[in-house]
């Protein structure tokens, strides 16, 4: 896991926080930011996006992931997570988390700016399907 000082986790935590107002999120009201910094020094925050048809909602987690991906970046050091209770990554978060490694640092926050949880993809996600499991399958 990467060593971050604290103030890095504090101002990835204000940035998740600061994601967390543009969140649209009106049926749940359980808004989350993210923000994300990849090793080469990126930021991507991330908001969650709700739908009136539950099932194309997308996370806060997710966005920051693919808005750093559609710009060429898949080495992730650290995420930071915001929400009102300090609430985890769900599972969806999680296994698209672990695509682009399980070292990456997750910062779990509340809303005050207190980090509720420092861990690591792979302490969230034991047992993680990876891209490694699918070696030798393809073509088969």
């Amino acid at each position: 896991m990467s060593n971050l000082s604290d103030e890095e986790c504090h101002a990835l935590i204000d940035l998740a926080i600061e994601a967390r107002r543009r969140a649209y999120a009106p049926y749940s009201n359980y808004f989350v930011g993210a923000a994300l910094r990849t090793r080469s020094g990126r930021l991507y925050t991330g908001c969650n996006v709700e739908n009136a048809a539950y099932p194309t909602c997308m996370c806060a987690e997710r966005v920051a992931v693919y808005k750093a991906v559609s710009e060429g970046e898949r080495d992730f050091e650290v995420i930071a997570v915001a929400t009102s209770n300090g609430g985890s990554p769900c599972g969806g978060c999680r296994q698209v988390l672990a695509e682009f490694g399980l070292d990456t640092l997750v910062l779990i926050a509340d809303t005050q700016g207190r980090l509720i949880q420092k861990t690591s993809v792979a302490e969230l996600l034991p047992g993680a399907f990876t891209p490694e499991k699918l070696q030798g399958t393809l073509n088969k």
